[in-house]
Order: structure tokens, then C-alpha cells, then sequence
């Protein structure tokens, strides 16, 4: 056999191979994206069905239901799916979540008034009442006890809720006294430690650092810089000369 033909045969021979390699690639792909979208289901509409029979559904597609919250609805009646994600018509596939909301029924809770209560007793009033508890936030309230309710929401005599959860602002009282920081700088720290402890301060922190420039002793930098706004609790940091 001549070398041209030989040439010709090992070529027709590579290229019948590539097209076999091409073809296992793309058969594998489909049979790949036909598994998967053979496993996939499509999620029925589950507003307005019963908590159980939302869980048989959903398990009949082998997914999970997750209840994500309850809420007050007057067109759902409690215990059913106010909504759903993802919604329904979506294509699903095993073992994915299904997360709904579902319903406490049309509201019938007055919510009652809690400020200037204490937070243990406002707490106690608001579970007494059907209610519970969302979010407490505090904050310095020159006109409040601590630990005082100062607001809430929903609001006193509220009937129009969409959540069962009141919230609260909470008073932590008058604001600590605040000062500004004065600068330390080149002082003994000795000196410094001690008018620091005698107005009430903390022990600072000191680390000593090499120093040709300041003498033995002497406050090289500090935190809070001088200037800023200190309160009792504040802990000083200084380095100081060795």
C-alpha cells in the first residue's frame, strides 16, 4: 500500500472515530437533560387547601412542604395555604422545598395597649391576648423607666392584622453621661492612671514601645483619640514610651 493511501486510510479511519466521540457526547447529554426533566413534576396551585392535604400533594411529588409562617386571612380559612412558592404551574424537582403561608382565619384579636408597661408584663398581656412577640428594639429614652414599653405596633385597639406578632420599643432609660476625650499625649502615664481611676475609668491598657524622643514614661498615642465622645465604660489604650 502506497503512503498517500495509508495517509488517507489513518485519516478516514480518526474521523470516522470523532464522529462516534460526537455522537456518545450528544446521546449522553440527551439522556442526561431527559432524566432530569423526566424526574421533574408540575407544582399544582395549593391556595385554599388544608395544611394535610397540601402535604400529601406535595409528597406525592416527592418534595418537601415547609411552613414558613402563619398569618391572618378573611377569605382563607385557617389552617389552609394562603400562598405558596413556587407557585403553582411550576415545573419542580425531588426533594425541592415547597414554602407556604398559612392561615389563622380571619382576625378576632384585639390588640391591646402595652406602653408603659414593664417587657416581662407586656409580654405576658400580649400572649394572654392570642398575640405573640416580633421584634424588640432599645434604645435611650430620657422619658422612660428602663425596661419600660415607650411604642408599639400594631398599635392599641388594632383589629385589622395581617400577623398575629406585636412588636416593641423599649426604653433602656436615661442616656449614660457623655464627655469629650482630652488629649493625653506626652503625660506620665502614672499620672494619667491615676486621675483616670479617680473619675471612675477602668485600668487602661498600656503597652510600652522603644522611644529616642519622649521621655521614659511619656504617653506616645491613645484611644478614643482626644476629641471624641467617652462615656464611664470606656476603656483607654495607651503606648507609651520606654
Amino acid at each position: 500500500m502506497k503512503v498517500g493511501s495509508r495517509v488517507r486510510t489513518v485519516f478516514r479511519l480518526l474521523f470516522l472515530f470523532a464522529v462516534l466521540v460526537t455522537v456518545a457526547v450528544v446521546s449522553a447529554i440527551m439522556t442526561i437533560r431527559l432524566t432530569v426533566h423526566g424526574r421533574q413534576e408540575t407544582l399544582p396551585n395549593l391556595v385554599g387547601l388544608p395544611v394535610a392535604q397540601a402535604q400529601q400533594v406535595v409528597g406525592g411529588l416527592r418534595a418537601h412542604l415547609k411552613i414558613e409562617d402563619k398569618l391572618f386571612s378573611a377569605k382563607i380559612p385557617e389552617g389552609s395555604i394562603v400562598s405558596q412558592m413556587p407557585t403553582g404551574g411550576t415545573r419542580i424537582k425531588p426533594l425541592q422545598d415547597v414554602h407556604v403561608l398559612v392561615s389563622l382565619g380571619a382576625p378576632q384579636i384585639t390588640v391591646p395597649d402595652l406602653i408603659g408597661r414593664s417587657l416581662r408584663a407586656a409580654r405576658i398581656t400580649a400572649i394572654q391576648r392570642g398575640l405573640t412577640i416580633g421584634d424588640v428594639a432599645a434604645l435611650y429614652w430620657p422619658q422612660g423607666r428602663p425596661n419600660e414599653v415607650v411604642a408599639q405596633d400594631p398599635p392599641a385597639s388594632a383589629t385589622d392584622l395581617q400577623t398575629p406578632a406585636v412588636d416593641f420599643l423599649v426604653s433602656l432609660g436615661q442616656p449614660p453621661p457623655a464627655y469629650l476625650c482630652p488629649s493625653f499625649q506626652g503625660k506620665p502615664v502614672a499620672i494619667v492612671q491615676a486621675e483616670l481611676q479617680q473619675a471612675g475609668f477602668q485600668n487602661p491598657q498600656v503597652t510600652r514601645l522603644p522611644s529616642s524622643g519622649s521621655p521614659r514614661g511619656a504617653i506616645l498615642s491613645q484611644q478614643p483619640v482626644a476629641g471624641s465622645k467617652i462615656t464611664p465604660d470606656t476603656v483607654f489604650t495607651f503606648q507609651v514610651a520606654e
